[in-house]
């Protein structure tokens, strides 16, 4: 009787889970207990999505988590924005923005499989505009930058580029007031970059920057193609993802979520104006670096070619041997933990246990990284909260999506904990 039960609620979680998303056909629907994940301990992802929207931290999240290629979880809760009450649903499209770079830098890495480039070519090769660079120094002077940006430090935010995030450092501010994030085409955005000063010599340090912006405008300049149509004929066509684009299209509009921010003063959740719809409709600038918007379905397809070596569906997008190579530390322990002077914070500081590969943050010690994990699991999030992360070791994908900028929270934390927290058995 026991096993006929036991039987039955595998049957029974496996039809939910299928009839729940009509295009579930992304990875087969099993029982997580197959898998060796807890059903029931893994309802503690439904928990705490529950308890953000009850909370009123977010309208409404999207989970997904995958092992062995299988999907064991795939759950939508709450709305789809503070004023819109419509429940969520798993086909709604999520701004995606810096898990744009992922998919860039794989594309990238195409064509250096296809010996386009060699990691050490300097970028001006493709992006003359960036040959003649400043530095800005510690007292605030400029120098020439003693070297030419090559590829790897592109690829591994090691150039020195910045994206002016930072209130009070003196090339951040030069980037707002360039306003280059809003430039509307490949020639401006080059243009203003040229403009700008790096924040370190290059190869010095690392900091987050819009190198996977100029990474992409390389993309177009050795294909010969706009980034949206090789990103669509290399990567979204073969991998079926048919939900993925720079700007959302006109009958697809309807399941565009609003975007929410989260206003310090009143330490609450408010709604984004309009313009963080139609900044995705019409696009001239294709953003390598966060310009994708995206489904959970579709970037599963992604992800799961990520951990498959490189394959979906028998379709092969990068090869093995690449794809290790991209997701394994090129940081040397000095280049994580020693800024430029007093204005470059080091990676260890906010990224504690990490340290980066081509396109990809990784997870080198969970025991300093402060949460649970594996070493050598790989991921990248977003600014409007989404996240992924694939775990070799555990062989998991996980896929959490919000749309709130500027969030207090520690809503990745609390979905990595909720995640690993159900596993029964180990890999």
């Amino acid at each position: 009787m026991i096993l006929l039960n036991k039987s039955l609620q595998t049957l029974l979680f496996t039809l939910m889970l299928s009839a729940s998303f009509s295009s579930a056909d992304v990875l087969p629907a099993v029982s997580p207990d197959e898998l060796g994940v807890s059903a029931d301990r893994l309802q503690r992802v439904s928990a705490m999505a529950a308890r953000y929207v009850e909370e009123a931290k977010v309208p409404g999240m999207l989970t997904m988590v995958a092992r062995q290629g299988k999907l064991v979880h795939f759950e939508v809760t709450g709305q789809k924005g503070l004023d819109d009450p419509r429940p969520l649903a798993k086909d709604d499209l999520f701004r995606i923005y810096s898990m744009t770079k992922p998919i860039t830098a794989i594309a990238a890495m195409q064509l250096y499989e296809q010996g386009e480039f060699q990691l050490s070519d300097p970028i001006s090769k493709w992006v003359p505009e960036l040959a003649e660079l400043s530095v800005m120094t510690s007292d605030g002077s400029m120098e020439p930058a003693q070297s030419v940006i090559t590829m790897h430090q592109l690829l591994t935010h090691t150039a020195g580029f910045s994206y002016g995030f930072v209130p009070e450092d003196p090339v951040d501010v030069l980037y707002r007031e360039s306003d280059i994030l809003r430039s509307k085409s490949p020639s401006e955005f080059l243009g203003k970059l040229a403009e700008l000063p790096l924040k370190f010599q290059p190869g010095a340090g690392w900091n987050y920057s819009v190198a996977v912006d100029v990474t992409g405008l390389i993309i177009e300049r050795i294909s010969g193609q706009s980034l949206a149509q090789y990103l669509q004929e290399q990567l979204f066509e073969p991998l079926g993802m048919s939900d993925t684009f720079f700007s959302v299209p006109d009958k697809k509009l309807d399941r565009f979520l609003p975007n929410h921010e989260f206003d310090m003063e009143s330490r609450s959740v408010q709604t984004m104006g309009s313009e963080s719809v139609t900044q995705f409709q019409n696009v001239t600038l294709f953003s390598g670096g966060g310009g994708l918007v995206s489904t959970a379905a579709d970037y599963m397809r992604f992800a799961e070619m990520l951990r498959n070596n490189g394959e979906f569906n028998g379709v092969r997008i990068i090869g093995p041997k690449t794809l290790n190579y991209m997701t394994q530390s090129h940081l040397s322990d000095q280049l994580r933990n020693v800024g430029a002077g007093d204005r470059l914070d080091a990676l260890s500081r906010f990224f504690p246990g990490q340290t980066f590969g081509l396109g990809f943050g990784i997870v080198s010690d969970p025991a300093a990284n402060g949460v649970l994990g594996s070493a050598g699991e790989f991921y990248w999030g977003g600014a409007a909260g989404t996240v992924f992360w694939v775990d070799p070791v555990e062989d998991i994908v996980a896929i959490g999506m919000i749309q709130l900028m500027r969030s207090p929270w520690s809503f990745r934390e609390d979905f990595r904990v909720a995640v690993y927290q159900a596993l029964e058995s180990l890999q």
